[in-house]
């Protein structure tokens, strides 16, 4: 009996101090969250999430590995999700698509139609909860920052979040409402009603600030401490 308890207490022991399996997100997108893990000129959203995580001590908790192609709209992303999100096994997927289905009907004639939008994202929910795999979804934040509303593209972002939002809705999925965070934010810091600058560079892509809002809004929701 007493072997007995020294092989148990030993297995305890060795179990108590066996590395934790991490929690691997990752973050599946556009140009956004490809730059999000970039150091370059800005630094990247996941970087930043990667530095919040070390100062509340969580990094030994968490992995964030960053998916993001430019030029990427929902069907790309259901195109590589087997290579580039399945095969690595991932705990939970942070859905971040919807700019370039938008933008892309204005600026290249190769958008997204809704319908269309809506059937690609739900295959890709789909297939991750078949796989057990936690899904958040973002809705996508803007293409210009004016605050009245004059940016040609506000009303059919505004239309794709609300489809983000429904789908949502109906799989029981939490949302990281970029599009609502960023217009109440740039209400109070655009007075000017400048196009671009507050939180992006260029209408679109982040700047320093901007990174650090996606991180702040995206950590809420990811990592909830």
């Amino acid at each position: 009996m007493k072997k007995i308890a020294v092989i148990f207490s030993i297995l305890l022991l060795s179990c108590a101090f066996a590395p934790q399996k991490k929690t691997k997100v990752i973050f599946f997108g556009d140009s956004i969250t490809e730059l999000g893990v970039k150091k370059d000129k800005y630094t990247g959203y996941i970087v930043r999430m990667d530095s919040m995580l070390r100062a509340a001590k969580l990094n030994d908790q968490y992995e964030l590995v960053g998916s993001g192609i430019s030029g990427n709209k929902v069907y790309d992303l259901y195109l590589r999700l087997e290579e580039d999100v399945l095969s690595k096994n991932p705990d939970v997927v942070v859905i971040y698509v919807g700019v370039n289905d938008v933008w892309h009907k204005t600026l290249l004639g190769t958008g997204t139609d809704p319908d269309k939008f809506e059937k690609f994202y739900q295959a890709i929910i789909k297939k991750l909860k078949d796989r057990n795999i936690q899904v958040i979804v973002c809705t996508p934040a803007v293409v210009g920052e004016k605050t009245d509303m004059s940016n040609p593209l506000d009303g059919d972002l505004n239309r794709y979040s609300n489809i983000i939002r429904d789908i949502a809705k109906k799989n029981s999925l939490p949302v990281v409402d970029l599009r609502q965070q960023f217009q109440d934010y740039l209400k109070k810091n655009n007075p000017d009603n400048k196009e671009k600058e507050i939180l992006t560079y260029d209408r679109v892509h982040m700047n320093d600030k901007g990174n650090q809002f996606l991180a702040d809004a995206m950590w809420k929701v990811v990592i909830g401490k």
